[in-house]
């Protein structure tokens, strides 16, 4: 058996990245849903958050480190809530994350989210200029 390279491994990472954010999408639609149980919201609300977050728990530029919750952490939590959600509902979930994909992002979201993080820089800067001058 030939071992899969060049364009056909590519389109695969690529297909199953989009299945994982496909996921990530479902689970949080999941987490708000009154038919999933109380402990699957739980964990599906964390690991959606941290799935979409722009925050990781190691940044990307450590090296292979950096990688480790996006190929590992990441999957391995949407796998465990996905066996937490009742099938029916989950093929639900997905079907409506996928209609989702093709709504227009939000530019005003996107500026919101941009002001905020330029927030809490000022807000550290400011509060670190105090150790800095003394």
């Amino acid at each position: 058996m030939q071992k899969p390279t060049g364009p056909g491994l590519l389109l695969r990472g690529r297909q199953w990245a989009k299945a994982i954010k496909r996921d990530a999408v479902a689970i949080s639609i999941a987490a708000r849903d009154p038919r999933v149980p109380w402990y699957a919201k739980v964990l599906a609300g964390a690991v959606a958050a941290y799935a979409l977050s722009p925050i990781d728990l190691i940044p990307d530029f450590v090296p292979v480190l950096g990688y480790l919750d996006d190929l590992l952490i990441v999957p391995g939590g949407i796998a465990l809530t996905v066996r937490l959600i009742p099938g029916g509902l989950m093929e639900e979930f997905r079907a409506e994350a996928a209609a989702r994909e093709d709504r227009p992002t939000s530019i005003l979201g996107a500026c919101g989210i941009v002001c905020l993080w330029l927030a809490a820089l000022l807000f550290a800067g400011w509060w670190l200029r105090g150790f800095w001058l003394n």
